[in-house]
């Protein structure tokens, strides 16, 4: 292969890789770039798992043999298995070798080992799928070995040579930067979308994933039920106050592991915290019945937290007599109208919309609406001023 078509073979990869939106499509076009960089019929990539020791298939992409799915669910490899990776990664680059690529054929019998007859695990897998040759390149993120490409030819095809090792290993450096960039762009939609104190949604998140539910519901004729929890923790502002922000900020944490919990028992849900002491769940699927249910599990477990005063739960849900849903906000209204409920009557038990009748006209009306944010002030306001029980 003549220098300039390698060279339109790099730039080729580095442009797929770097129009990836998500890690798989990061892994797709690598392998893809790859394969076809190297003329072979088939390629994979490979991480590293440390901690278990095995090598974790990520994609195939080209000529699969049976068994081989594009993205395999459980496809890993005990490391122990490839005496080669152990011995790069512990020997030749640990002493100060380079991270080069190596090649191995159908043909060959393995490295020398005590036992005759011995066949490399690699070897015994082309032959087993049909291939004459692999290359096999190692992926190095960040000065650690992060994992491996591996392109394989057929039977019959010339095998490669040094020359295609040497570019193999070019080609695992553009990948490793190609990860790098992905890895970057999904810290950055981790930001974006998460909550930084609790690690939960945030409310850009809840937004986007409402809009998609409430779509959804439309689409399936209101089958499918769409249910939001929203719950104020209450006592917050007394426990900045008394006892400090740090402990404030504890408590906010261990509030959001027990919205976690709870939510982990409606499947799909997504838990979020909406901002300040505002938390919320958003289900879809589960029947109202079992969006209360959790509801009242939360404030239980809520009630229970040091330094906490409990929590306000206000829930609304499809599933109930709330009358046509159109909107996202029209949703969080009613949730938010049932939450206002609860910490006037400081109710132990969530306020549902459409069981207690008051909450729906109080969402709908434009008065109401108002009222609901004088409410809440006053409601913060009153729990501010109000002692807690002894004091």
């Amino acid at each position: 292969m003549g220098e300039d078509v390698r060279v339109r073979a790099v730039v080729a990869l580095a442009q797929a890789m770097a129009a990836a939106h998500t890690p798989r499509e990061t892994w797709r076009a690598a392998a893809l770039g790859a394969r076809d960089a190297l003329g072979g019929s088939f390629a994979a990539l490979s991480v590293w798992e440390r901690e278990a020791g095995r090598l974790r298939v990520l994609v195939n992409e080209g000529d699969r043999a049976e068994g081989e799915d594009e993205f395999p669910a459980d496809e890993t490899y005990p490391v122990h298995q490839f005496p080669e990776i152990t011995e790069f990664l512990h020997e030749r680059w640990a002493g100060g070798g380079e991270p080069d690529a190596w090649v191995e054929t159908a043909d060959d019998g393995g490295p020398a080992t005590p036992r005759p007859g011995y066949c490399h695990q690699r070897v015994a897998a082309l032959r087993r799928r049909g291939r004459g040759c692999c290359v096999v390149a190692p992926i190095v993120l960040h000065g650690r070995a992060w994992g491996e490409l591996y392109v394989a030819r057929p039977r019959g095809t010339p095998v490669f040579d040094r020359a295609d090792a040497d570019f193999a290993t070019v080609l695992a450096s553009v990948i490793a930067a190609g990860i790098v960039q992905t890895e970057r762009l999904e810290e950055v939609r981790t930001l974006a979308f998460t909550d930084p104190l609790t690690g939960l949604a945030n409310r850009r998140a809840v937004d986007i994933r409402l809009d998609e539910a409430l779509e959804e519901h439309r689409a399936s004729g209101a089958q499918a039920v769409v249910s939001l929890v929203v719950c104020d923790l209450n006592g917050l502002k007394q426990v900045n106050d008394t006892h400090g922000h740090e402990v404030g900020d504890r408590l906010l944490e261990r509030f959001g592991c027990v919205l976690s919990r709870c939510g982990a028992m409606l499947p799909g849900a997504l838990a979020a915290r909406l901002g300040g002491d505002e938390f919320c769940l958003l289900s879809v699927g589960p029947t109202a019945d079992e969006v209360v249910r959790v509801a009242e599990e939360l404030c239980v477990r809520a009630a229970e937290l040091e330094h906490g005063d409990g929590v306000a739960c206000g829930v609304a849900s499809t599933g109930d007599p709330i009358g046509p849903v159109t909107s996202a906000r029209r949703l969080f209204r009613l949730a938010d109208a049932a939450q206002y409920r609860a910490k006037a009557a400081r109710s132990l038990k969530p306020v549902v919309a459409g069981r207690d009748g008051e909450v729906v006209a109080l969402a709908e009306s434009e008065r109401g609406e108002r009222e609901g944010r004088g409410e809440r002030r006053r409601f913060r306001g009153a729990r501010a001023e109000r002692p807690r029980p002894g004091e």
